[in-house]
């Protein structure tokens, strides 16, 4: 899990988990919703994020719209979608940023996340320097 802002620069960047976790509840874990972490901020995020607005207060959130259950979006909410999806694409950016060096790219057979962990914040670092450069 990372947060980056408009201009694809890496803020913060998770530990690893282990197994199938859910994004919301890594992000819970992180910034616990007892503490207004984002009250000033304007936050976009995807559909792994579903219940952020009741737990969190910001002064935005932009989240796209899931369809339900046998139905389909209407036109106007996939317009929106496609709209939210546009602001959010920065994100995908610097992660593939990050992904531009190739110990990241490839396969890592490291089983020690603590390496893991130390690798990614490497080359965090080093596309924020890019970026800067």
């Amino acid at each position: 899990m990372l947060i980056a802002n408009e201009s694809k620069e890496i803020l913060y960047l998770s530990r690893c988990f282990v197994g199938k976790t859910h994004d919301y509840s890594m992000f819970k874990e992180a910034f616990p919703p007892d503490i207004d972490w984002f009250a000033n901020f304007t936050l976009r995020v995807d559909l792994g994020y579903l219940g952020i607005e009741k737990d969190y207060t910001c002064k935005k959130i932009i989240i796209p719209k899931k369809r339900a259950k046998k139905q389909q979006l209407s036109d106007i909410d996939r317009l929106n979608n496609k709209l939210k999806a546009k602001e959010r694409i920065t994100v995908e950016h610097s992660i593939c940023g990050m992904k531009r060096y190739r110990i990241l790219s490839d396969r890592l057979r490291i089983h020690d996340f603590y390496y893991y962990d130390n690798i990614l914040e490497v080359c965090a670092g080093l596309w924020n320097f890019y970026l800067k450069n």
